[in-house]
């Protein structure tokens, strides 16, 4: 049988390895392990049984839940059947569960628990193409004598019955499978409007596997931590895709509370995360340094100092200097090595960021802690990514080269364009999409801007939407001022405001464990996150992290002149549920703009406090309004040395 889609791959590893460990599974402390062989029966019984139920070539199958091995068994079992599966967000609400659901014309739907057949129920006067809902686990559920609901060991049941009467009916699905076949939809994160879906192939998804595998000696028996939702195509790819084609271990940890244990049990050689996870990991350091004695911060600041400087200079190819690179070596025994030992990181050998732009403060000192951390560039229509750091060229401001199979050329307007066999087949149900972002020669719009320096890295400045320039035509790229702001372990997140405006402003978000941590220290009292968001100590101890950024800022000819000068402390997190944010943390700018009207113009004011009406949506559906009197604080501008001037 021909390698030319997943579930074929699946299913011969499970013939020719039987005995190698492909998923393992953390349930009540105990790991269960599945062997290839045991991977590959399972999707096939699955299948049967889908098949039994009337799935059909072409029906979508969709699995709602956090990361467990019957729902990675269940997008492949539709594959397998020439179905295509679609994973939706585990902590989406009704109401997005019910575009995608519908958008797709989902059939079947495979969900973890009782909390995602509730969030079904809600909508499922809109999900008229849903023919069965079948459920892992049963806790809780109160509606299982409905038809509509099926518990997966009775799909399995009728999958062994159906195989008994049909012994050669899974073989023959299976085989007329071909690389051409779209066998994945994967939805956007809908910055700016509804998700789109976008259409992978095998042949998308096995090209840019193939060639990844190569440039970046990703190997059969690599352990993974699959911990990020499924529904981002960065874990299909690797979750799925890569796991099977490379033969590496997926190990899915209980739930979220343990998974700094489940790392440390496991001692993943692979990890992959979006900014915002090694932001969170920066700032669990940070806290942690913050809490130690005397000693151990002082060893821990002079150590890292010295990894810093040493990690700056390998990005520029400078030489080290003896004496630096023999205090780096202490440093590794005495500092860093027993703190990647914490993290659970100490068999990394390949740790990657993508899906956004990660600060270069948070890559340097992510770097210089010891892990051997680079950027990936890509996207969901470029089957996740397409652009790598080959090794000894990590740098902190590029994402790197491309991959072979893939083209990439700047367009007049500055917009970078990839073209390729790794590129989408289209967007589901929207042509007009497609077209807009496909050119007739194959081109793909990746709507960032960006460049190619001279050792052929891309760079990616920012989205083309957003670079602007201020009124006094400095260039103006918020992500960038963004991502400073984030690198203080008190700042979860933050937007930038300026766009043809006579300077910088910013609205931005407490982290609250950081900060609950800080204010244990200093003994001050709060009631909760609005409550401490807006004491006077935290204000001014924000304060301090902007003026810092600024100072920095100022030392760059090119940046001085978007110092922040003015900015506010938000009493809510921005949240995906409000709509403020998407699933994968990436801001919707034009959502933060109509909400927060009142609170811009005051950051362009002589107004020292705003008051305005908050919306916020709970946790079961309902909204409601919380008042909010804030702060708005102003910062002077650190001045420009002359150089920089």
């Amino acid at each position: 049988m021909s390698e030319d889609t997943l579930a074929k791959i699946l299913r011969q590893n499970g013939c020719e390895f039987p005995h190698e460990d492909a998923l393992r599974e953390k349930k009540h402390g105990i790991w269960t392990t599945w062997t290839w062989a045991q991977y590959a029966d399972a999707v096939k019984e699955l299948a049967l049984g889908l098949a039994a139920m009337g799935f059909e070539r072409g029906d979508k199958l969709a699995v709602i839940g956090d990361n467990r091995p019957r729902l990675y068994m269940a997008m492949m079992a539709a594959q397998s059947l020439g179905g295509i599966s679609v994973a939706v967000y585990q902590d989406a609400i009704a109401k997005e569960l019910g575009f995608v659901l519908a958008h797709a014309e989902v059939r079947y739907i495979v969900a973890e628990d009782e909390e995602q057949i509730d969030k079904l129920y809600e909508i499922k006067d809109r999900l008229g193409y849903v023919d069965k809902v079948i459920y892992d686990d049963p806790r809780g559920l109160q509606l299982r004598e409905d038809p509509w609901l099926v518990h997966l060991p009775e799909v399995e049941e009728q999958g062994r019955e159906y195989g008994k009467n049909n012994a050669r009916y899974f073989e023959t699905q299976l085989s007329k499978g071909n690389g051409e076949d779209v066998c994945v939809f994967c939805y956007t994160s809908g910055t700016t409007g509804n998700p789109k879906g976008v259409m992978l192939t095998n042949d998308n998804l096995l090209s840019t596997i193939r060639e990844t595998m190569k440039a970046e000696d990703l190997r059969t028996g690599d352990e993974l931590i699959a911990y990020l939702p499924m529904a981002w195509v960065g874990d299909y790819w690797l979750s799925v895709g890569a796991a099977i084609t490379i033969r590496m271990t997926v190990n899915c940890p209980e739930n979220r509370d343990t998974l700094q244990r489940d790392y440390r049990e496991i001692g993943p050689t692979i990890v992959v995360a979006p900014p915002a996870a090694w932001e969170g990991t920066l700032t669990r350091i940070q806290v942690r340094m913050d809490e130690a004695d005397w000693l151990k911060r002082a060893l821990f600041n002079t150590f890292m100092e010295v990894a810093l400087k040493v990690e700056r200079m390998r990005q520029r190819g400078a030489a080290i200097p003896a004496g630096l690179a023999l205090r780096n070596c202490l440093g590794e025994w005495l500092v860093r090595r027993p703190l990647r030992d914490l993290l659970g990181m100490t068999r990394v050998r390949r740790a990657y960021t993508g899906g956004a732009p990660l600060g270069p403060d948070v890559f340097d000192y992510l770097r210089a802690v010891g892990l051997n951390l680079k950027q990936f560039y890509g996207m969901t229509e470029s089957c996740s990514a397409c652009v790598y750091q080959p090794e000894g060229e990590a740098n902190s401001e590029t994402v790197g080269r491309a991959l072979d199979i893939t083209q990439v050329k700047i367009s007049e307007a500055g917009e970078i364009l990839l073209r390729g066999p790794n590129i989408f087949a289209g967007y589901h149900k929207n042509e007009e999409a497609t077209r807009n972002t496909i050119d007739a020669d194959g081109w793909m719009a990746s709507g960032d801007a960006g460049f190619v320096d001279d050792r052929g890295h891309i760079r990616v400045i920012d989205r083309a939407k957003d670079v602007s320039k201020l009124a006094d035509g400095t260039l103006f790229a918020p992500q960038f001022l963004e991502n400073k702001l984030k690198f203080s372990p008190y700042i979860k997140e933050a937007v930038i405001f300026g766009k043809e405006l006579d300077y910088v402003a910013a609205m931005i978000n407490i982290d609250l464990d950081a900060m609950e941590n800080w204010a244990e220290r200093k003994g001050v009292a709060y009631t909760g996150y609005q409550d401490l968001s807006q004491k006077a100590a935290v204000h001014d101890l924000v304060r301090g992290e902007v003026e810092r950024i600024n100072a920095g800022l100022a030392q760059d000819s090119e940046l001085a002149g978007t110092q922040i000068q003015r900015f506010l402390v938000l009493n809510k997190e921005l949240d995906a549920d409000d709509g403020e944010i998407t699933r994968t943390r990436k801001i919707r700018r034009n959502v933060i703009s109509e909400r927060y009207g009142a609170l811009i113009e005051a950051l362009y004011s002589d107004a020292d406090r705003v008051e305005t009406d908050i919306v916020v949506t709970y946790e079961d559906g309902r909204s409601g309004q919380i008042h909010a009197d804030l702060r708005v604080m102003s910062v002077a501008a650190a001045s420009v040395p002359a150089r920089a001037a």
